[in-house]
């Protein structure tokens, strides 16, 4: 029997996902279900969120990786990235039979080419602005699908939001130049600096990959940019000396036209701001003016999606919007509330690029006044933690006290023994008189549940494992306290 073809239909496809639980092959395997595609996969047997997310979709998962999960009716295999096709036994059997094998960023692209489709791109906001972008899509009931990095609560806590095909709103990835396996119409760019040293050689690097994401669009395709950021700017500046054709809309404090951020208001557990070309008073419920940010490009790209669809973008839109903005409650890992216990609030954050964690815990003590901030992080990858070492020792100014821990490592890089959690230790102590270290994660919960007092803030911040102590302690003094 000849194979079915991935290029006409995804209609009873037979896909086998290896690394199924991540973020974003969770996404893509609901959406691969609701296209009518038979979808299972494989993963290592350590509980992560997306196991309840999978499970609730009804989609079957191996718990270790093995040559004999793959079926001889499999007709393509998709894999993360985090895997290798020369080493696990799934991709090198699939090889040897002579099924077809995507990545997450090839098979995604697949997808994007059949939809008018932006791309949700930059170093740092992505995930927030795609899910807020998918909440105002949900909110107007457009056509349109929307794949972000993370579990939204207004997706219905999952990683997917399927309204229809026509459009595709996507966080797309910059790291080793995935992105540029998208096929987009428009693609948003929240900002770009250093990141992913252990593959680009230096800022100009990213730069030029920016730059060919951009170049890649159609003619006339449009390219929605923060304006308050140098590195968006600059990119977007090299972009339009080659592509005189696309069209540049910027969107922050310093922008000119209609996403122009104005009358911004930092208050107790709320953003509030206007933006140049609506007369609707925009509210949203996350720390930091950099969220009224991602909430102006998530604005931005739904506009020209309305526009695109033949939609009116007039005031009783706005006012959608505007409650949709308001809705939102963020997503898994973004700021996200795990819950409040014994008058102690727990958070937990992604963030683990230090421009990440300092404007983020600079945002969470303006939005909390008054309580005492405990700060937790857990270094991720040794190329980051050593390339930013000493930027990484100057961003938790705004915490009253840090717990550090050892480097959670990654499967794409090896420890040559260059850097060490100590070595992070030592560098956050020169900058600040209150700072602790427990090389593994959990060693650190007795002395926190003796240390953490009603109306203090714990947060756990980093892209490690550390989320569990959160969600432990959380639990501790629910239980034990109440």
């Amino acid at each position: 029997m000849a194979k079915k073809s991935i290029a006409t239909s995804l209609k009873g496809l037979n896909v086998f996902m290896v690394g199924i639980k991540g973020t974003g092959m969770t996404a893509l395997a609901e959406v691969l279900k609701e296209s009518g595609a038979n979808v299972s996969g494989s993963d290592s047997d350590e509980i992560f969120y997306t196991d309840s997310i999978l499970k609730r979709k009804g989609i079957p998962y191996f718990e270790e990786f093995s040559k004999n999960n793959l079926k001889d009716k499999t007709d393509i295999v998709v894999y993360s990235t985090a895997y290798s096709r020369e080493s696990n036994p799934e991709l090198r059997i699939a090889a040897e039979r002579g099924i077809p094998v995507y990545s997450y960023p090839e098979m995604l692209g697949i997808l994007s080419a059949k939809s008018d489709s932006a791309g949700i791109s930059g170093m740092h906001g992505k995930t927030t602005t795609t899910a807020i972008a998918g909440t105002i899509v949900k909110f107007l009931n457009l056509d349109a699908t929307v794949i972000a990095g993370s579990e939204v609560s207004s997706f219905g806590n999952s990683c997917s939001l399927i309204l229809g095909n026509r459009f595709l709103i996507a966080e797309t990835c910059e790291y080793r130049r995935h992105f540029l396996k998208f096929h987009a119409e428009r693609i948003v760019i929240t900002n770009v600096e250093e990141d992913h040293m252990d593959y680009y050689k230096d800022v100009e690097d990213i730069y030029e990959a920016f730059e060919s994401y951009g170049r890649a669009l159609p003619f006339q395709g449009e390219v929605v940019f923060n304006k308050d950021d140098p590195g968006a700017c600059e990119v977007c500046r090299r972009i339009s000396k080659r592509r005189d054709d696309l069209k540049f809309i910027p969107y922050g404090l310093s922008a000119e036209g209609d996403f122009k951020i104005l009358d911004v208001h930092e208050n107790p557990g709320e953003i509030s701001f206007k933006l140049k070309g609506m007369e609707q008073v925009f509210k949203i419920h996350l720390p930091g003016i950099h969220s009224a940010g991602n909430a102006a490009a998530a604005i931005a790209v739904v506009s020209l999606i309305m526009k695109k669809a033949g939609l009116e973008f007039n005031g009783k839109a706005e006012s959608v919007i505007a409650s949709a903005v308001s809705s939102f409650s963020g997503s898994r890992r973004r700021s996200e509330i795990v819950g409040e216990a014994s008058g102690v609030l727990f958070i937990d954050d992604y963030g683990h690029h230090p421009t990440e964690i300092k404007k983020t815990l600079a945002g969470i003590r303006r939005f909390y006044p008054g309580r005492k901030i405990i700060a937790d992080f857990m270094p991720h990858t040794y190329s980051r933690t050593k390339a930013f070492l000493h930027d990484f020792g100057k961003a938790f100014d705004s915490a009253s006290l840090v717990i550090l821990h050892g480097i959670y490592a990654s499967a794409r890089e090896e420890n040559i023994g260059e850097i060490t959690g100590v070595d992070l230790f030592n560098e956050v102590e020169k900058h600040h008189g209150s700072v602790k270290y427990f090389e593994e994660v959990m060693e650190a919960f007795d002395y926190l549940k003796e240390t953490l007092k009603r109306g203090d803030l714990f947060i756990t911040m980093g892209a490690g494992d550390n989320w569990h102590l959160c969600r432990e302690l959380y639990k501790y003094f629910k239980e034990g306290r109440e």
